[in-house]
């Protein structure tokens, strides 16, 4: 078994400026948003489009920018409503303490696609198909997170059998039992694999909406089959059915990723 390595969560010291790895893996998920989103520009139908509805670079930095926005917003929001709802219900101020940790991709999920219908109707353009065209460009920015959060030695998986050989101790959550890198669980699924797929999937021309679709779908089934092997917040357990607030989180997503891919196909048919 291996023991976690205790990184420096502190990558570089300027003075008194302390540059976090956190921070930049942050750095590196937009810096990818945007070359990936170059590259997007390439794919049908966007790169067919010409005259006012054609996509350009700008349209690519205002989607980060308002996709920042969505995902600081609607993450911790998201953690607010559904993970300490009674807390935040009744210390309303602590909401703003973002520096004390606690986001929720569900709810940064909800805030992106906010962010998407508000570039969508500044810009004149079809919801779905700015959806279309961001999904393919958002794991990458999950699996840098992933990174930033074994690096922090937080989010450890559940205990593991001693004769898994990467099974892992992190001391720091006060056992000295092996456990899941559920860390580098979820980089690889939610991470690089789904990256992989949605961006082959991505490259073929679909009907509108289908891609996003396909990310709510894939990004459902692999973060919930990932959760099984994550160790549940201390402070709520599993729920029903044996289940987590993870999993029964992606579960009106894979159903939304089902319906909204069925919907599309019915659309382009008629």
């Amino acid at each position: 078994m291996l023991m976690y390595p205790h990184i420096d969560p502190i990558a570089l010291r300027l003075g008194p400026l302390a540059i976090h790895w956190y921070g930049l893996t942050y750095l590196a998920a937009f810096a990818l948003f945007i070359f990936l989103g170059m590259r997007r520009l390439r794919h049908p139908p966007f790169a067919a489009m010409a005259g006012p509805q054609a996509w350009t670079r700008k349209d690519v930095e205002d989607l980060l920018f308002f996709g920042v926005a969505g995902v600081v917003a609607g993450g911790r929001l998201g953690y607010c409503l559904f993970y300490k709802p009674g807390f935040y219900l009744t210390h309303p101020l602590e909401v703003f303490a973002i520096w004390q940790g606690g986001m929720s991709f569900h709810g940064g999920l909800l805030g992106v696609i906010a962010a998407m219908v508000w570039f969508a109707r500044s810009r004149r353009r079809p919801w779905l198909q700015v959806a279309d065209f961001v999904a393919p460009c958002v794991p990458t920015g999950l699996a840098a997170g992933r990174v930033g959060n074994f690096i922090n030695g937080e989010l450890w998986g559940r205990f593991a059998s001693p004769d898994l050989p990467w099974g892992m101790v992190f001391p720091q959550s006060g056992s000295m039992l092996p456990r899941h890198p559920s860390q580098v669980y979820q980089f690889l699924l939610e991470g690089l694999l789904l990256f992989v797929l949605l961006w082959l999937y991505a490259r073929r021309e679909h009907a509108r909406g289908q891609v996003a679709a396909a990310f709510l779908l894939g990004y459902g089934v692999l973060r919930f089959v990932a959760e099984f092997f994550r160790e549940p917040d201390s402070f709520l357990g599993l729920l029903p059915l044996g289940m987590s607030m993870g999993q029964w989180l992606c579960v009106p997503m894979i159903v939304a990723g089902i319906a909204l891919w069925l919907w599309a196909r019915r659309q382009a048919a008629r």
